[in-house]
């Protein structure tokens, strides 16, 4: 009815299908969420070709046909059609068939004391290759932002998923060397162009995507765990674009798009919030081949990936752990200019951190301490 009268505003789609809908035998709130379910989906179709999503024979096509739903598709419940009985551990559920209730349910016990303690708003029941999931929504209040003491600079890479100032290195080799198997299994299911094989590969893609989301949440939680209990902050540096920046061999272009830095930033940022912990974003331009002493910066004082050696003082250290050290520098100095008005204070600062003569004329290496 949506696509035939081309009518995609829920009021407006109402008055077409309300009265069909309750001749069907749906109730009143149900209803209404089936509305709301065709709605939300021409809403992202229209979003989609909006931002170039879908183009050529696939927009014709998107444009041309009606929208379909899965028999297993997921399906929004409020609480009216859906009770939750945290002590028994059940549900009560309205199907087409009358309502079904003492359906069991389980999960982590720190997820279910979560549900019980702050679920809010609708949830959604989900079908997952044959299994059913129910999606609760949480609203979890936000702790009350502490001052920081210091701050902790978290440079992301490819190489090292993060490094800390602290020196805390958290490598992606694995994570790297599981997508290189599923690329070798994909290429294989590619060949032999199959329904089967095309089945396989997107379960391999969900395999892979939920991996590297484990690896992200258990690296960030760590990360917010060290600041919250050291009374820090967190420094990220602001990394939009940088695909767009580089021009990259094609050996390498796989290895940076699936490179997952923006969902270790949203899972450092949620937590960070969780945990009252203040988190900064600073710039990202030479924070790898500026020294954090004498703040020469140049490219040379990056002669490999992994060493730093600065060409005026002669510092030295690991590069990612250099790095690091200059984003938790610049938030140090970016949280004193927004917290502190006082210019004289701002110029001490400053003069503080000038290199000292003497010293930058050292060229000798010496070891780099993160402290």
């Amino acid at each position: 009815m949506a696509f035939d009268q081309q009518v995609f505003r829920e009021y407006a789609l109402r008055r077409h299908t309300y009265g069909e809908l309750k001749a069907c035998g749906l109730g009143a709130q149900v209803a209404q969420h089936v509305i709301k379910k065709v709605v939300d989906a021409h809403t992202t179709l229209r979003a989609n070709i909006r931002a170039g999503n879908l183009a050529g024979k696939r927009k014709a096509k998107a444009e041309s046909t009606p929208i379909g739903f899965r028999p297993a598709a997921a399906q929004p419940f409020d609480d009216r059609c859906l009770s939750w009985q945290h002590d028994a551990r059940t549900v009560s559920i309205w199907t087409v068939y009358g309502r079904l209730r003492g359906i069991p349910f389980t999960g982590h016990p720190g997820q279910l004391k979560t549900m019980r303690e702050h679920r809010r708003g609708e949830s959604d029941l989900v079908c997952e290759n044959g299994t059913w999931f129910l999606l609760a929504t949480c609203e979890i209040p936000e702790r009350e932002r502490f001052e920081p003491v210091d701050w902790i600079g978290v440079d992301r890479g490819i190489v090292n998923l993060a490094t800390t100032s602290d020196g805390d290195n958290y490598q992606g080799r694995r994570l790297s060397r599981y997508r290189r198997w599923h690329a070798r299994k994909r290429a294989e299911l590619q060949a032999k162009n199959t329904k089967s094989a095309t089945r396989r590969l997107k379960r391999r893609a969900r395999m892979e995507a939920r991996h590297a989301t484990h690896v992200n949440h258990k690296i960030s939680k760590q990360v917010v765990a060290v600041a919250e209990r050291t009374g820090r902050g967190i420094a990220l540096e602001q990394l939009d674009g940088i695909r767009d920046r580089v021009r990259l061999h094609r050996h390498q272009r796989a290895t940076l798009t699936t490179w997952p830095f923006r969902q270790l930033g949203t899972h450092i940022a949620y937590k960070a919030r969780r945990a009252g912990v203040p988190l900064l974003e600073v710039d990202a331009r030479y924070t790898s081949q500026m020294c954090p002493r004498c703040r020469h910066t140049e490219r040379s004082n990056r002669p490999t990936r992994d060493s730093f050696l600065c060409r005026r003082c002669g510092l030295a250290g690991p590069a990612d752990v250099v790095a690091a050290v200059n984003v938790r520098d610049r938030a140090r100095s970016a949280w004193v200019h927004v917290n502190v008005p006082d210019p004289v204070v701002w110029q001490q600062v400053d003069v503080a951190r000038t290199p000292h003569p003497v010293a930058a004329r050292r060229t000798q290496a010496q070891p780099f301490r993160a402290g």
